[in-house]
């Protein structure tokens, strides 16, 4: 499945370093599925965003991807793709920036031609550029929060409620930021999505700011003494303090790094997918362990 990453470090700018995938093995060909793309957002020291993306068609395109990133900024988000819909371009590659936000989605959600309609009732079938579910599915949000007079909470609320009302769903599992807030929602119970909150010193876990998985690592010798809460697929080290996210929860991070969290979605999607539903690539996609 695609790997999120989301990371707000509070108001005052932090620089952290970025690595989006080892570099190649003499295994990779042969017992992982290789990544399809990846990405990386900020919102810099100006509140300005800045995404870098770049499709993977073959190891040997993978530079930007195992070469290390250091951004400093306010809020950050990482995407792994494993693509279910759209070509490996960099139309389709995560995150997605639109009226100012940064946006990253693991999972599946049919119905496109559904989502295209109501994104022309919204106005908002113009911002997308590529061919992927996951760029609809933030189209759909950014509409919302127009309509809601750009309050991002209940907009994102009514976008995924009409989500699960009405096109199937197997998992929309969403990561959206600005500079000051960030917000992640799993939904429903199909993938994991965690939470880190490292506001406060824990006497177990680890000293340093070293976050890491097989396709993910994230370093920052700035938070290493200061607050910050993360979003992640999956536990990136043996902090105790990672909590995974219930089934339609919705988690608020703003400025202050205050945290709100509520399960705002408690009932199955009204169309789910299950995974014999799903096209065998899509299939392998969302269940890698790669």
């Amino acid at each position: 499945m695609c790997r999120l990453f989301g990371l707000h470090a509070g108001t005052d700018v932090c620089t952290a370093t970025f690595w989006l995938l080892n570099a190649p093995d003499s295994l990779s060909e042969q017992s992982r599925r290789n990544p399809d793309g990846t990405g990386l957002g900020v919102f810099d020291r100006n509140g300005r965003p800045q995404v870098d993306k770049d499709p993977i068609a073959a190891w040997q395109d993978a530079q930007f991807a195992t070469e290390a990133h250091e951004l400093t900024g306010t809020t950050f988000v990482a995407h792994v793709r494993y693509a279910t819909t759209g070509s490996l371009d960099v139309r389709n590659t995560h995150p997605f920036l639109q009226d100012g936000r940064i946006f990253a989605h693991n999972g599946v959600v049919e119905g496109l031609e559904d989502i295209d309609e109501r994104l022309r009732e919204l106005g908002t079938d113009g911002l997308v550029a590529g061919e992927t579910d996951s760029e609809r599915v933030f189209a759909l949000i950014t509409g919302s929060i127009r309509a809601r007079g750009g309050d991002e909470t209940a907009g994102l609320l009514d976008a995924m409620r009409w989500l699960a009302a009405n096109v199937p769903i197997y998992a929309v599992n969403v990561v959206l930021s600005t500079a000051t807030d960030m917000w992640a929602l799993r939904y429903p119970q199909t993938h994991q999505l965690y939470v880190l909150d490292r506001r406060h010193p824990h006497e177990a876990a680890p000293p340093e700011f070293d976050l890491r998985t097989h396709r993910i690592r994230a370093r920052s010798e700035h938070l290493c003494t200061r607050s910050s809460v993360v979003f992640a697929s999956e536990p990136m080290d043996d902090d105790p303090r990672w909590r995974p996210l219930e089934p339609g929860e919705l988690v608020h991070v703003d400025a202050g790094l205050r945290i709100t969290n509520a399960v705002v979605l408690p009932d199955p999607p009204a169309h789910p997918l299950r995974r014999a539903d799903l096209s065998e690539p899509a299939q392998r996609a969302q269940h890698t362990s790669a």
